[in-house]
């Protein structure tokens, strides 16, 4: 579905009089629906010579910073072609903000061409080229801009095996409505069919992410769970290997015993 563009949040692509262009920038705009908790619903589609597939996504938001450009989530496929069950993935995204990232990906087999290519199918982008084409979008202000630019990477099955039919070689490109929550995307994968579409709405629910073991204090508890595991076990082999000297050493006391009875007897 198109993205309505608002003419007067075009950013600016020149720097203020006397402002460095690689001064700080502000952060994205603050959108209380792109943060931790929210889900969204909806379609990929797959389009080839052969046919053409589309299956139900789930998505779901379990970390968001915008002042690092950072957020993850999972990605949960539904009545995908040659998978038993629903194909549940862990992403990390990258947010375009000009300052931690920009719109040249610089990785995962993406050239400057790809990266213009895919972003160009985005309609709310169109105002962006002629600075992207020129510095990446280095210059650009989006700090009030309506839309929200991101790279999707998935980085593990979460439920099934490198088996399952899919692949997660590549990312995605995203655009995210700050207005409504809607989200566009297209994925890239130089061995995958080109610009599968990634369409997904905003389902208005926003579940609590501390019983998520995404969730970043639950991270937090696994590892002091582990390092309180570690160090009862490193208690319990101290007093094992305290145990088993003990035990040598009356064994050996008792054998020293019985050797000089017998001794004793013979003479």
């Amino acid at each position: 579905m198109p993205v309505r563009v608002v003419d007067t949040a075009t950013p600016s692509s020149q720097p203020s009089p006397g402002q460095e262009t690689n001064s700080v920038h502000p952060s994205p705009p603050s959108c209380s629906l792109l943060s931790a908790g929210r889900c969204f619903a909806g379609t990929q589609n797959v389009s080839s010579l052969q046919k053409d597939e589309a299956w139900k996504v789930n998505v779901r938001i379990h970390g968001c910073d915008l002042e690092q450009g950072y957020l993850c989530g999972t990605m949960e496929a539904l009545n995908v072609p040659l998978a038993d069950t629903p194909v549940l993935t862990f992403w990390e995204g990258e947010i375009v903000d000009a300052k931690n990232y920009t719109f040249f990906t610089g990785k995962w087999e993406a050239s400057p061409e790809d990266d213009i290519r895919h972003w160009s199918k985005f309609p709310s982008f169109t105002p962006l080229l002629s600075q992207v084409e020129t510095d990446g979008g280095k210059s650009l202000d989006l700090s009030n801009y309506p839309h929200i630019f991101m790279r999707w990477k998935e980085q593990y099955f979460v439920n099934v095996g490198v088996d399952c039919g899919l692949t997660i070689a590549g990312f995605y490109y995203v655009c995210f409505s700050c207005s409504d929550g809607s989200i566009s995307g297209f994925y890239y994968d130089p061995s995958s069919s080109p610009f599968q579409k990634l369409e997904l709405k905003c389902t208005n629910k926003k579940k609590k992410n501390l019983d998520s073991p995404f969730h970043p204090m639950s991270f937090r508890n696994r590892d002091r769970d582990r390092d309180r595991v570690n160090a009862s076990n490193g208690r319990l082999s101290d007093k094992a290997n305290a145990s088993s000297v003990c035990v040598c050493v009356c064994v050996c006391v008792c054998v020293c015993v019985c050797v000089c009875v017998c001794v004793c007897v013979c003479s």
